[in-house]
């Protein structure tokens, strides 16, 4: 199983990006949930966003609900982050993680079996 995050750049703040995660090894149909996390510099790694595969159900953090949309592409097998309304405090290094099945603790790293390598969003001006 491996989970491969692009889509990372330098964005000035109130712009996008849409981070993709391609998965391989499993089929994102199935029973998984599907998870962002994000770690800034200096800071612990914290839950952004998730999906349920089994129902479509999605989550995120306060911080970034009605900026954050987290979605899934069955056919391609990835998993998306389209960001927009940027800020500084956005900047990050965004990883995706799958989970087998769901659970109530869902932002919890613990929670996720297979993490993606990351990548970097500067948001900066």
């Amino acid at each position: 199983v491996q989970l491969q995050a692009s889509g990372g750049g330098l964005v000035q703040p109130g712009g996008s990006l849409r981070l993709s995660c391609a998965a391989s090894g499993f089929t994102l149909d199935y029973y998984y949930t599907l998870g962002w996390f994000r770690q800034a510099p200096g800071k612990e790694r914290e839950w952004v966003s998730c999906i349920s595969s089994s129902d479509g159900n999605t989550y995120y953090a306060d911080s970034v609900k009605g900026r954050f949309t987290i979605s899934k592409d069955n056919a391609k097998n990835t998993v998306y982050l389209q960001m927009n309304s940027l800020k500084p405090e956005d900047t990050a290094v965004y990883y995706c993680a799958a989970a087998y099945g769901f659970y109530r603790n869902y932002d919890a790293e613990s929670v996720y079996d297979y993490w993606g390598q990351g990548t970097l969003v500067t948001v900066s001006s």
